[in-house]
């Protein structure tokens, strides 16, 4: 398999810490999202992803793109360790809370929105991100155990820990989301939670290597 992958992508993040979950090695290819004016707007990589964005993976013969459908792919043909619960009130719980990550709060305060934004990005992002927490915690309170569905890893959890880090990246007061913020420290200790770290990446810039 080959990733193409982006440090500080929050989507990339999350297949990484499922291609180490599920113990799948892999090539990563860097495509820096800011350099030359953001290497996924080449044509080359836009022949790949028409969305022209990251993660992008090369697997089995296909190339799939969303982070989300490539979870679940690889949950599809790599069932072990199960990310998704067999329980079918569980499982849709688990969907239910990486949507409300991966479409209800990262799409609205990612790269593309904040450039538009301009000078006031910062309070921008800090709103989208608090106001999908309030709902985030207050749904964690009636489904987490020691992770976000109970006491086992899931997609769910492959959400949540990017979408902290960029709420600590633009200084959001973590203070009124304990449920949150108690799994992302349990998370953050997981062995494939540390090697897919934003901190560690190829591609990470010295000064923010760990």
């Amino acid at each position: 398999p080959i990733l193409y992958s982006y440090f500080r992508s929050s989507c990339s993040w999350r297949v990484r810490i499922a291609l180490a979950m599920k113990g799948i090695p892999y090539d990563l290819v860097p495509v820096n999202l800011i350099k030359d004016g953001g290497q996924q707007f080449s044509a080359e990589f836009k022949a790949m992803n028409p969305m022209q964005q990251v993660p992008t993976l090369k697997i089995d013969g296909i190339t799939l793109s969303q982070s989300l459908a490539i979870i679940h792919y690889l949950e599809d043909t790599r069932p072990n360790p199960k990310l998704l619960p067999q329980d079918p009130k569980k499982r849709a719980q688990v969907r239910m809370i990486a949507d409300l990550i991966a479409s209800g709060i990262q799409p609205i305060q990612n790269l593309g929105i904040l450039k538009q934004i301009g000078e006031k990005k910062t309070e921008w992002a800090q709103n989208c991100i608090a106001s999908g927490f309030q709902a985030l915690e207050q749904t964690l309170q009636h489904t987490a155990g020691r992770y976000c569905m109970g006491d086992e890893v899931s997609m769910a959890d492959l959400c949540l820990v990017p979408q902290v880090y960029n709420a600590e990246r633009f200084k959001v007061d973590m203070a009124p989301y304990p449920t949150i913020t108690r799994i992302n420290k349990a998370l953050l200790e997981l062995e494939a939670f540390k090697v897919s770290h934003p901190s560690r990446q190829p591609d990470t810039p010295a000064e923010l290597r760990a």
